[in-house]
């Protein structure tokens, strides 16, 4: 006699939706069990933070919009003395994309729930060097794109056509004869919905920072919320 394993053949695989909604039954079991940590959440995630005034919309300007100009303001505050610390180089500007800001904040309290409808992706914030003639494509790809992108820290002036007509970073005219670092999300970083937004990088400075994070730190230490659709991209007629 000998023993033999009959160890089968996967000859099938037979699969089902199965939908989650309000039909199914709660167990109680499980719902008792999660309940104080759900209750801590909501808790922590409601908790007010800070204030907001006046709505901070994503389509109030023409080329840039209050929420989008606040998300990129924040971005530059609260990476600026990672990256000088972490470089000893100075922050020159922000870029992101129009489509990493997916919620408004309304008038009134707002709490570290805002900050997770506004970005509830796990992206962090990274600083490009960019040679100048890299940064003038980007430049270019912000202010010819019909999406109003969020930036800080540049103002780029175009013409009727969306050509560039003039571009400051810091105060000071735009100089292809020099790198600029940008700050940005990874997302972008590693390709992003676009090729446009970042070619020919010279290096990258990971901050391991979450800009989620960066939002609810810049909340806890700012009584109110102000920010409005200027003219930090602006197109003449």
């Amino acid at each position: 006699m000998s023993c033999k394993t009959d160890t089968g053949k996967l000859t099938e695989i037979n699969g089902r939706q199965i939908p989650i909604d309000s039909t199914l039954a709660e167990t109680d079991s499980i719902a008792t069990f999660v309940e104080p940590y759900r209750n801590r959440i909501n808790e922590v995630l409601d908790s007010t933070l800070a204030y907001a005034p006046n709505p901070l919309l994503l389509k109030d300007g023409e080329r840039t919009s209050s929420m989008g100009n606040l998300m990129a303001d924040i971005v530059f505050e609260q990476a600026a003395p990672i990256f000088n610390s972490r470089s000893g180089k100075d922050l020159d500007f922000v870029v992101l994309n129009a489509g990493g800001v997916r919620s408004i904040i309304s008038e009134g309290n707002v709490s570290a729930r805002n900050a997770y409808e506004v970005m509830p992706f796990e992206n962090y914030i990274e600083v490009v060097e960019l040679s100048g003639s890299a940064a003038r494509q980007l430049i270019d790809f912000v202010a010819k794109s019909s999406r109003r992108h969020p930036v800080s820290g540049i103002r780029i002036v175009t013409d009727k056509n969306r050509s560039l007509e003039s571009v400051n970073i810091q105060g000071q005219p735009f100089d292809e004869n020099r790198n600029y670092y940008v700050a940005t999300s990874d997302y972008l970083v590693n390709g992003g919905p676009s090729v446009g937004f970042f070619d020919e990088i010279i290096s990258i400075t990971e901050t391991d920072y979450l800009i989620r994070n960066a939002i609810i730190d810049y909340f806890k230490k700012v009584d109110t919320l102000k920010a409005v659709a200027d003219d930090r991209i602006k197109q003449l007629n």
